[in-house]
């Protein structure tokens, strides 16, 4: 039986490795970015090649009309959704006192306000989906990891925290229906290379891969791969959960 997914932040990192993951040609996703086209366009290319049936979409998840659009486009073109994967975010540097409030509340619209919008209008059809629905969202290690002289990303890590207690809320409240709800907390994971620099700098990373008990970044595929296994048949007792995918670096 063909699986419809929805991906959000597809055109690099995290979000094209998921999609290569998930790719077959028993499936079809609608790839969403906010503005990578190019991006978009060469994951869909990639994974069109594997037998998978693609619509691209575009759209700042800050608005809260664009969760429910990307919903929308889904369901027109695939007839249904089974498994929503939001991706979609960013880290953003300003501590407290130099961080702006437009700052910390386009950070909550994309992060927060976008998972509220999508699975809002997504929960009719995972709850039609059953036991084949599945939502994944996307945190951060930096919503658990507050260390003198670490990353300190204020906004961003409050917005993630907010979606992981979304995830935990959505979890309870969809598991009579047999759908599951989970979170991934990924570490320090390697960047395409367009994107390094923007969130840290190439000389801070020799110092924070110190920290890694396992000695090295992890790459967009660890991170895909533990999605996969959330969305395939074998994860379907586990939910309400953030699972860290960090080479130990969060260890509790």
């Amino acid at each position: 039986m063909t699986r419809s997914i929805l991906i959000t932040g597809a055109a690099s990192g995290i979000g094209a490795a998921t999609a290569r993951a998930l790719a077959g040609a028993d499936v079809q996703i609608l790839l969403h970015t906010k503005s990578n086209r190019a991006g978009l366009e060469q994951v869909a290319a990639e994974i069109e090649a594997a037998g998978t049936r693609t619509v691209l979409a575009m759209g700042d998840l800050a608005q809260r009309e664009t969760g429910a659009q990307l919903v929308a486009q889904a369901i027109e073109a695939f007839g249904g959704l089974d498994i929503l994967i939001a991706n979609a975010g960013f880290p953003l540097r300003p501590l407290i006192g130099e961080l702006t409030r437009d700052e910390l509340d386009y950070t909550h619209a994309v992060i927060a306000g976008g998972f509220f919008a999508l699975t809002t209008a997504a929960l009719p059809h995972l709850k039609s989906a059953g036991a084949r629905g599945r939502i994944v969202a996307i945190s951060t290690h930096n919503a658990h990891l507050f260390l003198p002289g670490y990353l300190n990303f204020p906004a961003s890590a409050s917005a993630k925290a907010a979606l992981e207690t979304m995830v935990k809320s959505l979890a309870l409240q969809l598991a009579p229906d047999g759908a599951t709800v989970n979170a991934i907390a990924p570490g320090l994971i390697e960047k395409d290379r367009h994107a390094e620099g923007k969130a840290v700098s190439a000389d801070q990373w020799p110092k924070l891969t110190a920290r890694i008990p396992m000695g090295h970044k992890g790459q967009p595929a660890d991170v895909a791969a533990t999605i996969a296994f959330l969305c395939s048949p074998g994860a379907r007792y586990i939910t309400g959960q953030v699972i860290h995918v960090d080479g130990g670096l969060v260890i509790r």
